[in-house]
């Protein structure tokens, strides 16, 4: 017995001993795992505000206007070209100034800012040499939009503005010397897409029908009646005309009759016939550039897994070419640019911050202008490959997937993030969102499910009265393709988005609770019946879109079955929440009822409420305070890295 015991006490010691050895060895494994991963990146770094963004030429080419913070909000700056004497222009002291343009007079910008997210956009005049600025469009809750500012009348600028039916806009001509600005054209009640020649005569328009379908109608001259181009069944997609030629008399148009994707036109306005400029059997046309000028077309986009533009006009051939030998970026111009011999050019990789260079057309030679985000060169960041899989029901899915610089790509903790729109789609290129999941340590899987643009209109109609069902289900074989391929831990995958995003990660949660260990909202709605009935004003005329894509408010149980709200109580995982407080498109009530509903069944959920944002967080202070409260959520649920949170990234005046 003694010797029997002695023996299990030898065997015991030596186990013991082959465990430590083998935790010993294993942490030691581990701690060269973590110590290969990449440096964490500062969230301050990287949502914090660019060093310099959107750079444009004067019209003469002298001056360079772009973003750069002044006092800590993005305002325009302007410098001679090729000089460091910028000084800024403009004095936004809030949001921050996003979107903006030259003044064809070289003497002001012209951008659009609203109130703290309620998309209420005004248009603001800024003359350059005396640093005033005038509000064009001074109308109490209003919305205004730039329709067109071209060379030939540098004074004039066209704009559509709801002030006389908030539902409806109107065509106004704003006088750019004098601030006075008439309606030139009145919305009959179902046009939501004007569009001028190059005289700025409205000459065509785009109207949706109750049935969801819509009519292309198209005039002579401002005096002229209107006239039915085409009639357009519901499925067909794409603007309809997006253009004139330098004689008026023929219409660029980008559309899918007759095609499953969309496709450039050229139309003939006299006879109707119609030809070919640009078109692929898989994917639509995205983008193109037209000669400002000439009005000749230069070049169409396609976004297939990246970006590719198809040269149109040979005279440019050789541009391109050049451009494109520039290395594993994509490549973006100003089409005001075409006109000058040397072009601002923008590039995009997966893996560094955006860049300008300036093109000089007859060398063929790009000269580095700056980066965006010069403090984030320094870091390391992960490749976004493009992936495709097969649905449950044998439609091809596009997506993206980011995994982690310097960790062994299996069984990650990975984060199903989702696009919002839901037409839209994720893009291959830096993105910061991503980038920083990537370095927290968690795999990123973007899928373009049905319903997706850019794909043909089969792909896009794929999607029509699909929340939450093959739209969801898309996701999960997605989920599914990552942990098989065997890049995921199947125990845990999040599921985070906005807008239609967040709407997908209250689905998944609640409709399918043992999918997803944890989820994030942003944004999200979690009640279609009451997100329908409180859309703003200006989005009468797309009901019967969302009518055909989503269901009608008549159909009360069926938006019932496919809203969060009404199987909330199915949640297990925990939920972070967050809502802009004016966001015109998903009320904070989205919100609101599905965080008291979760909370008196004794659900996890954290909500933060941003006082002065709408649909998503524009201001640099409210993004880090949003991120830093994500990023500790995720390390509790995911158990990546974890930034902590500076004096100014708390966010606990934030929680509701």
């Amino acid at each position: 017995m003694a010797r029997r015991h002695h023996m299990n006490l030898v065997r015991t010691l030596f186990a013991i001993a082959v465990c430590a050895s083998f935790l010993f060895i294993c942490a030691r494994h581990c701690r060269q795992l973590r110590a290969a991963e990449a440096p964490l990146i500062p969230r301050e770094i990287l949502f914090g505000n660019p060093e310099k963004a959107g750079v444009e030429l004067s019209p003469d080419g002298k001056r360079m206007a772009y973003c750069a913070p002044d006092k800590g909000v993005l305002n325009v700056w302007i410098c001679t070209t090729g000089k460091d004497d910028a000084v800024c222009v403009t004095e936004d002291r809030k949001r921050g100034i996003r979107s903006y343009m030259w003044q064809r007079d070289g003497k002001h910008i012209i951008y659009i800012q609203d109130r703290d997210g309620d998309e209420n956009f005004h248009i603001y005049q800024t003359d350059i040499a005396t640093r005033k600025t005038r509000d064009l469009t001074p109308y109490q809750g209003i919305r205004a939009q730039i329709m067109a500012h071209v060379n030939d009348h540098p004074n004039t600028l066209l704009a559509c503005i709801n002030v006389r039916d908030k539902k409806l806009f109107d065509v106004y001509s704003i006088n750019l010397v004098t601030g006075e600005a008439r309606i030139i054209t009145e919305n009959p009640g179902d046009v939501n897409h004007w569009v001028a020649d190059n005289t700025l005569t409205v000459r065509s328009a785009s109207a949706t029908m109750k049935d969801g379908s819509r009519e292309i109608r198209i005039r002579d001259g401002a005096d002229s009646p209107w006239k039915v181009l085409e009639r357009w069944h519901p499925d067909e997609t794409g603007p309809g005309i997006i253009s004139f030629t330098s004689d008026n008399q023929h219409a660029y148009m980008l559309s899918s009759v007759d095609s499953n994707t969309e496709r450039l036109l050229l139309l003939n306005l006299k006879n109707g016939e119609k030809t070919v400029l640009a078109s692929d059997p898989s994917y639509d046309v995205t983008d193109v550039l037209i000669h400002p000028d000439t009005h000749k077309v230069v070049a169409a986009q396609f976004e297939r897994e990246r970006k590719d533009w198809m040269v149109i006009d040979k005279d440019y051939a050789a541009d391109f070419e050049a451009l494109r030998k520039t290395g594993k970026v994509d490549f973006y111009l100003n089409a005001d640019d075409l006109s000058r011999p040397q072009w601002i050019v923008f590039t995009n990789s997966d893996t560094k911050p955006a860049q300008y260079f300036i093109y000089d057309r007859k060398s063929r030679k790009t000269s580095f202008l700056f980066s965006c985000r010069p403090n984030l060169e320094k870091y390391i960041f992960s490749s976004m490959e493009p992936i495709s899989f097969k649905s449950r029901d044998g439609l091809t899915i596009h997506g993206y997937l980011t995994l982690p610089a310097g960790l062994p790509p299996h069984k990650l903790p990975t984060v199903l993030n989702v696009h919002g729109g839901p037409w839209g789609r994720d893009a291959w290129g830096f993105n910061r969102e991503v980038q920083w999941l990537a370095n927290r340590g968690y795999a990123v899987l973007q899928i373009n499910f049905r319903g997706s643009t850019g794909y043909g209109k089969s792909f896009m109609n794929a999607g029509n009265r699909e929340w939450a069902a093959r739209m969801h289900d898309d996701l999960l074989d997605g989920k599914k393709w990552v942990i098989e391929k065997g890049f995921a831990d199947p125990e845990k995958v999040c599921i985070y988005g906005g807008s239609y995003g967040g709407y997908a990660t209250l689905v998944g949660l609640a409709f399918t609770p043992d999918e997803f260990c944890c989820g994030v909202d942003i944004v999200g709605p979690s009640n279609l019946l009451t997100l329908l009935k409180s859309f703003p004003p200006y989005w009468e005329s797309m009901k019967s879109l969302f009518e055909r894509r989503v269901g009608k408010l008549s159909e009360e149980e069926f938006l019932k079955s496919r809203s969060p709200l009404f199987k909330a109580d199915q949640m297990k995982a925990p939920l972070l929440i967050a809502q802009g407080a004016n966001d015109p498109r998903v009320k904070q009530a989205e919100s609101d009822q599905i965080v008291e509903v979760l909370r008196k069944k004794g659900k996890e959920v954290e909500y933060l409420l941003f006082a002065d944002e709408g649909h998503g967080f524009a201001r640099p202070e409210n993004n880090m305070k949003f991120y830093a409260a994500c990023e500790a959520f995720l390390a509790r649920n995911l158990g990546g890295r974890c930034e902590p949170p500076q004096e100014k990234e708390k966010w606990e005046q934030l929680r509701r």
